[in-house]
């Protein structure tokens, strides 16, 4: 009995949960706990929960006649220690473990020494007194939320050592006002600025290939971004609710543009999709109220659900003739939309695509639609409907409103009124015809021709057949990029890519070209002379790709161009007249050639 009493006493006494393996007090007269770690011969800073007010962890530690050195603050080592203002970290410690300083809530400063070369997962979790921090040029990676909810955080300086920014990093810092990336950094991971609602510009380095999920969520502050053209993803959400964001640049390297990945961007007015871009994720531009004008580019085939949902000031879309499917409540609550074209290459209009579309008056529906789904015209102020199905389909009886059409008219091919009149949906409307008003059902507007592409005297020059069209181009270079290698060979080349647009037009197909500097007299390239001016003498020479054929222009007279497949295998080879070479090949679009002009070898994606 006296047993189970005791038990029950000790359960009700407040208990001080932390484990150590020794305890030695400074010379200031405080106590500090510590773990032996690799072996005994160092050790760690133990986790426990009375530390507070100034506290100095010493470099070394004497204990019954052994001297140690201090190498790690263990993981949750101050953890909540709420009373903790100020910590000094001595040089011999190299990581900063798990939830180290998290709760931390009166801790103003700290200076972590240039021994650190880790700090881990929630090491300042919560930290919301914490005003500043610079992190050594000796840390290389950064935990998961290792600064998350640090809300007094005005500024912190990343050093070029770094090359990762964890998940959660800075998560709900919200007032840090400015970060600068160092051009080390590869990723930014999830949420890492989620919630920095006092950021107001962002800088993201060439060097960075992935933006993750969240990354900038909920910056309200921020105005502009510039994603550079090494990045081939926009994660899911990842610039979503960033109220003042009103341009932004999305760079030809991009393939995907994720899920939400700018949704509730209240103030971005325009938006430029490059022609790299295959697919728009599902909401990617939902509640963009500001946006009146959207160019989705012909590489695109799928416009995804809810994309431009609820974008009230869009008045006018362009979807190219790539698109294969409009998802879902797509286009949504545009009421200011008030046309819209529908290529032939459409093949199913997803439900509710264009539902409330209040202004939107007129539409075209192409004859390769195959599906309709339900109330994808609801809601809009219909007058007419010109349908270029030859076979008509059921339809729901919902899909263009939610009563019988008494004063819109649906325009329909010759010869198929009775089918329309009598299939499910169609049949709602009162007033069927055939033709446009009395007329043909209009023609599928022209497409651009492909643009040229030529230079000269420092210039690029661009041409096209059709007349009046706007150029779209892009201008990537090649060699400002990041290497691991000892030796770095620079052949300032230029990737361009170009296309033509109209009003009334489909966009014209791509035109690719390498433009390219050959040196003259590679053997005095970098010589200095008595001017103490660099002398490179370099020949311009643009290279262009059709199916296999390769041409070649700028090259000097008599010049010998050489072609290979990247296995070596050598494709054909001419030689310059006039400054122009035409090598006819066996190779495959979407393969790589090495042309070779002189002693230069300049790799070209065959188009």
């Amino acid at each position: 009995m006296k047993r189970h009493l005791l038990l029950l006493l000790t359960a009700l006494l407040p208990l001080v949960a932390f484990a150590y393996d020794i305890a030695v007090e400074n010379a200031d007269g405080k106590t500090i706990y510590y773990n032996y770690i690799n072996n005994g011969t160092e050790l760690e800073v133990a986790s426990s929960s009375i530390y507070k007010g100034v506290v100095v962890i010493p470099e070394e530690v004497t204990y019954m006649n052994r001297t140690r050195k201090v190498t790690r603050v263990g993981e949750k080592a101050f953890y909540k220690c709420s009373g903790l203002t100020s910590i000094t970290i001595p040089n011999s410690v190299t990581s900063i473990g798990y939830q180290a300083f998290s709760g931390c809530s009166s801790l103003t400063s700290i200076t972590i020494p240039n021994s650190v070369t880790s700090i881990g997962s929630s090491a300042f979790g919560d930290c919301s007194g914490l005003t500043s921090v610079t992190i050594p040029n000796s840390v290389t990676s950064i935990g998961e939320g290792a600064f998350s909810g640090c809300s007094s955080l005005t500024s912190v300086t990343i050093p070029n050592s770094v090359t990762s920014i964890g998940s959660y990093a800075f998560y709900y810092c919200s007032r840090l006002s400015s970060i600068t990336i160092p051009n080390s950094v590869t990723s930014i991971g999830y949420d890492a600025f989620s919630g920095c609602s006092g950021l107001t510009s962002v800088t993201i380095p060439n060097s960075v290939t992935s933006i993750k999920g969240y990354a900038f969520y909920g910056c309200s502050g921020l105005t502009s971004v510039t994603i550079p053209n090494s990045v081939t993803s926009i994660g899911e959400y990842a610039f979503s609710s960033c109220d003042c964001l009103t341009s932004v640049t999305i760079p030809n390297s991009v393939t995907s543009i994720g899920n939400g990945a700018f949704a509730y961007c209240s103030g971005l007015t325009s938006i430029s999709i490059p022609n790299s871009v295959t697919s728009i994720g599902d909401y990617a531009f939902r509640g963009c109220s500001s946006l009146t004008s959207v160019t989705i580019p012909n590489s695109v085939t799928s416009i995804g659900n809810g994309a431009f949902a609820y974008c009230s000031g869009l008045t006018s879309i362009s979807i190219p003739n790539s698109v294969t499917s409009i998802g879902d409540y797509a286009f949504r609550g545009c009421s200011s939309l008030t046309s819209v074209t529908i290529p032939n290459s459409v093949t199913s209009i997803g439900g509710y695509a264009f539902y409330y579309c209040s202004s939107l008056t007129s539409v075209t529906i192409p004859n390769s639609v195959i599906s309709i789904g339900s109330y994808a015209f609801g809601g809009c102020n219909i007058q007419e409907v010109i349908s270029m199905i030859k076979n008509p389909f059921y339809i729901d009886t919902n899909t263009f409103s939610d009563n019988t059409f008494y004063n819109a008219t649906l325009y329909v091919p010759e010869g198929t009124i009775d089918t329309y009149k009598t299939t499910g949906g169609w049949n709602k409307f009162v007033f069927i015809e055939e033709g446009n008003g009395g007329g043909d059902i209009p023609p599928e507007p022209s497409k651009c021709a492909t643009p040229t592409i030529s230079y000269a005297n420092g210039k690029l020059t661009f041409n096209c057949e059709t007349e009046d069209v706007i150029f779209h181009s892009t201008i990537t270079d090649t060699d400002i990029t990041s290497y691991l290698t000892q030796e770095v060979e620079l052949c300032v080349t230029y990737t361009i890519s170009v296309y033509a647009s109209k009003p009334g037009y489909e966009d014209s197909e791509v035109a690719t070209g390498t433009l390219c500097w050959i040196d003259q007299q590679p053997n005095t390239e970098g010589i200095v002379a008595e001017d103490a001016v660099t002398e490179v003498k370099a020949l311009p020479v643009l290279i262009q790709s059709n199916g296999g054929t390769i041409t070649v222009q700028g090259a000097n007279e008599g010049t010998e161009i050489m072609v290979y497949s990247v296995n070596g295998m050598k494709q054909g080879s001419a030689i310059a007249t006039n400054g122009f070479a035409t090598i006819n090949t066996s190779l495959q679009p979407g393969s790589t050639a090495i042309v070779k002009i002189g002693e230069k070898a300049i790799k070209v994606l065959i188009k």
